[in-house]
């Protein structure tokens, strides 16, 4: 199954780029251009595109406000001349930042990316999944799973018996995994609620582990996780 993709950029010259780059590769299908961020917003509200291939640097409208003005959001691969919005992107959790100029090379590993993430989406139900971990696919149960911890480009899945490293981002993971079993407790962590141990300050206790739970989430993961258990005078 293809992925439709949006290409959102005020430069005829980068978006003719990215269109002949998209040509070339099979998995991905051009749904459309726009040179302006509020243009494309009714195409993407129609749901015409699965990913966008976003500039940050617009008038009018930057991709940063597009993005954040949108209730449910695509995937998004952030294309700019500009490296300063990497960091702020990345809290967005888009699935990758490419800098122009854009190489094939460096465009097809972010390709890469997102069919990584569609496919794990995909994925039957079942109380296993599979991720890509260097030159094999490994299977992974849901029970099995300790937390999930975000690792800039990567991310690490923690189970009971070892650690995974895979080329996916936190959101594709995220996204995945059933919400009644999952929480995320941090920018960057995302822990079981069947293997939390215990609750100190603003740590939680898996296994061996310690994981942070931010301020802003604190409220509500602890009320996911206590839920009607938590037994007081």
């Amino acid at each position: 199954m293809n992925i439709r993709c949006l290409i959102i950029d005020d430069e005829p010259l980068a978006r003719k780029g990215l269109r002949e780059y998209l040509e070339d590769v099979p998995f991905l299908e051009l749904a459309g251009e726009c040179a302006d961020a509020a243009k494309a917003i009714p195409l993407i509200a129609a749901s015409a595109a699965d990913l966008l291939f976003l500039d940050i640097r617009m008038p009018r409208m930057t991709g940063l406000a597009l993005l954040r003005s949108l209730p449910q959001p695509p995937p998004v691969i952030f294309t700019t001349a500009y490296p300063d919005y990497a960091v702020e992107s990345f809290e967005l959790n888009v699935l990758d930042y490419l800098l122009k100029p854009i190489s094939f090379e460096r465009f097809m590993k972010a390709a890469l990316k997102a069919q990584a993430y569609f496919d794990l989406r995909r994925q039957p139900d079942a109380p296993y999944f599979f991720i890509k971990c260097d030159n094999r696919l490994e299977k992974i149960a849901y029970a099995d799973i300790l937390f999930v911890e975000a690792l800039q480009n990567y991310v690490a899945i923690h189970t009971l018996s070892r650690k995974l490293i895979t080329y996916l981002t936190f959101k594709a993971v995220e996204d995945y995994l059933p919400a009644s079993h999952f929480v995320r407790v941090h920018k960057s962590y995302i822990a079981s609620l069947d293997k939390i141990d215990a609750i100190e300050g603003n740590e939680l206790l898996l296994g061996p582990h310690r994981i942070p739970m931010s301020r802003g989430l604190k409220d509500e993961a602890l009320e996911k996780i206590l839920r009607d258990r938590f037994l007081k005078r």
